[in-house]
């Protein structure tokens, strides 16, 4: 059933009263179809929806609104039930929710919420951005390593219906330092005499909580996880990263990558484009593109610098576009294959010869392959453009070797300057299009010009 068909259905019950079909047909739906068809309900409209359901139900439901949806209904006049509602979202959600909230609002809905989901809430959301600490929930199961499988499946049992997932229970000491684990096929295949000792991997492996999200989630992903345990300083675990965490880490991330990739400043969250206001859009993007303006005066004065041999030669002007476009598209190219490899931890600075070596090689047999296509677009020129002291070979000559030293310096420059930023701490894509567009821009013009005027002196 789509979301258009379902959300008449409920709201017929809703106005009915009857609160149990009410539960029993979302209970019949994935949480996230209902949030798609309750998203358009006004937020008065959508508290009296959630206030009619079970706490649990309602909490299953409101994670899967878009966050800046989350926010705005959590910023109404509903405080109470707003903080009726944290007590039951999963605990690295209700985490994010806070963090996104004003200093204000965030401080008139956490006094009303329990005293030990408030103290989980403020451990949370106290972590460093972008690090395991702030995306990883408190929400785990776990057992002693010192009671018999039996137990621990009664432990699990218990805690099951509270926590975010069961197949993976991790084994702490009563310090709550993390010494294994064991999976639930584990519990289930063993003995029920035996101690979880004697059945749990103590190869587990783990992460830091200051460690880099990205990280985390690479790791997530390189070793097929469900989910990785967070350690402290002291090896005490603190909370679990699960594998639906680390997908909206890599999306994030490569969110984030695109917008840099592209100049766009500020925040890189994972928001709806239309959810931002032009105001918003225009302050992330005004920076680099002035920036970016102001630089590419530079290209001005280069022409204006050989405004003599371009009014001799004018076929000269009808190449200008070429050296630019080529140059943006070589040198992104080589910038988006070097970013991409780094952003894997296929690349790092200390390959930067061999990356140059490799481009260098690419980029020959691209400048070979502009180069004659622009020799034969010169060629089919109206020859009255050629002064008459040169021949149509000698310019072509020229300008093909421009052109092809343009892709060739374009190229190293696209591979060249984002293992230089990496190697500097700083992210890669700030370095790539259109910043590198524009570097390439005045490289290229310095080329072509330089060449013209070396080889055919008028």
């Amino acid at each position: 059933m789509t979301h258009f068909a379902l959300l008449p259905e409920l709201l017929e019950l809703l106005d009915a009263g009857d609160h149990a079909a009410l539960e029993e047909a979302i209970d019949a739906v994935h949480p996230a179809e209902v949030a798609d068809a309750l998203a358009e309900l006004r937020d008065a409209e959508l508290w009296r929806f959630l206030s009619a359901l079970p706490h649990q139900q309602a909490a299953e439901i409101f994670p899967h609104f878009e966050l800046d949806r989350q926010v705005e209904l959590a910023t109404g006049a509903h405080s109470q039930a707003m903080a009726r509602l944290l007590e039951d979202l999963p605990h690295d959600d209700r985490a994010d929710l806070v963090q996104r909230l004003d200093p204000e609002v965030a401080e008139q809905i956490l006094p009303q919420v329990a005293r030990a989901e408030r103290e989980d809430i403020r451990k949370l959301t106290s972590y460093p951005e972008g690090t395991a600490g702030a995306v990883m929930s408190s929400d785990y199961a776990r057992v002693r390593p010192d009671v018999t499988v039996a137990q621990a499946l009664e432990q699990v049992r218990i805690q099951a219906p509270t926590k975010e997932t069961i197949y993976y229970v991790y084994v702490v000491d009563e310090r709550r330092r993390l010494g294994g684990f064991v999976s639930l096929k584990d519990l289930i295949l063993a003995r029920p005499a035996q101690l979880v000792s004697e059945v749990m991997h103590e190869d587990v492996l783990s992460v830091s909580v200051d460690e880099d999200q990205e990280e985390v989630a690479r790791n997530i992903e390189k070793y097929d996880l469900l989910a990785i345990p967070v350690v402290n300083g002291d090896g005490q675990m603190v909370g679990i990263i699960t594998h639906d965490d680390a997908m909206d880490v890599i999306r994030q991330e490569q969110q984030e990558d695109i917008e840099k990739f592209m100049a766009i400043g500020g925040e890189h969250q994972l928001e709806d484009y239309l959810g931002s206001s032009a105001r918003e859009h225009f302050r992330r993007r005004v920076g680099w593109v002035v920036a970016l303006g102001v630089l590419g005066l530079v290209s001005g004065l280069i022409v204006q610098r050989f405004e003599d041999i371009l009014s001799q030669l004018v076929i000269l002007a009808a190449f200008m576009p070429m050296v630019a476009d080529t140059g943006g598209n070589t040198g992104s190219q080589s910038a988006t294959l070097v970013v991409r490899a780094l952003a894997l931890d296929r690349l790092n600075p200390r390959n930067l010869l061999t990356v140059l070596w490799k481009e260098f090689r690419v980029s020959i047999g691209l400048g070979l392959a502009l180069a004659l296509v622009t020799f034969g677009r010169v060629l089919v020129l109206d020859v009255g453009e050629i002064p008459p002291e040169l021949t149509v070979l000698r310019v072509g000559g020229a300008i093909s070797l421009a052109l092809g030293l343009q892709v060739v310096s374009a190229t190293l420059i696209g591979a060249f300057l984002p293992l230089v930023a990496a190697a500097a701490k700083l992210d890669p894509a700030i370095v790539a299009s259109p910043a590198l567009t524009t570097v390439v821009d005045i490289t290229g013009l310095l080329i072509f010009f330089t060449t013209a005027s070396m080889l055919l002196p008028l």
